[in-house]
């Protein structure tokens, strides 16, 4: 791992662009948004939303979200939330089927790694971020256990493929990456998981790849 990759964070911003981004930019979840949108070259206005003031907890936030969440996105007026539902949205919309394919069997499986990023990735490395950097009342010790549990299942898929599925880089990809390669901030190493480590080098070598405060450059 080198240095933090700053350069081009904000490079698909767009204020003329119909399509917003309600977001903040330490989140992991509104990251994988804007890391997608760089991918497909798509541009987007960042709307802010300041969790630590809780501005998602609003009446006029939850207007727009009921759930009280980010990312939030608003495409021409279509609004829709949850960041796994996002990159679905986008990858339909915006992508040709590379991202999401349509056959039954590829879908499933680019799906059911989406379903790992919510809940082992999510429940297990977020949450043990956000322990560490926000105070936030997680049990750290669980958090990292089961985060330590999904990172073995990430790594025995990747021994045997250089993509979670269907052979390339997907939503499936975007959908995990983020709190992966921020994991070593709720101190989980990512020491011993070589296959990991080489296919975050790879995500990081996608065109259109763009980083995020505490991403590192992978030198693998």
């Amino acid at each position: 791992m080198g240095l933090v990759n700053m350069d081009s964070i904000e490079q698909n911003q767009d204020i003329g662009s119909p399509i917003r981004l309600y977001d903040m930019e330490l989140s992991g979840n509104c990251y994988k948004i804007r890391l997608f949108c760089g991918l497909l070259n798509l541009k987007y206005q960042i709307i802010p939303v300041n969790l630590f003031k809780a501005e998602h907890k609003q009446p006029a936030f939850l207007q727009i979200n009921p759930r009280g969440q980010i990312p939030v996105l608003d495409d021409n007026g279509r609004l829709i939330w949850d960041s796994a539902a996002i990159l679905v949205y986008l990858a339909r919309k915006y992508a040709d089927e590379q991202w999401l394919p349509l056959a039954a069997e590829s879908m499933a499986e680019t799906m059911q790694w989406l379903a790992m990023a919510e809940n082992e990735l999510l429940y297990g490395l977020a949450r043990a971020r956000a322990a560490v950097l926000f105070n936030r009342p997680w049990n750290l010790a669980e958090c990292q256990a089961l985060g330590g549990a999904g990172l073995t299942v990430l790594e025995q898929q990747l021994q045997k493929h250089d993509w979670l599925a269907v052979g390339r880089a997907t939503i499936a990809d975007v959908a995990c990456y983020p709190y992966v390669v921020l994991a070593p901030e709720g101190g989980v190493s990512l020491d011993g998981l070589p296959h990991v480590q080489a296919w975050i080098a790879r995500i990081q070598a996608l065109p259109g790849y763009v980083g995020m405060p505490g991403i590192q450059i992978s030198t693998v």
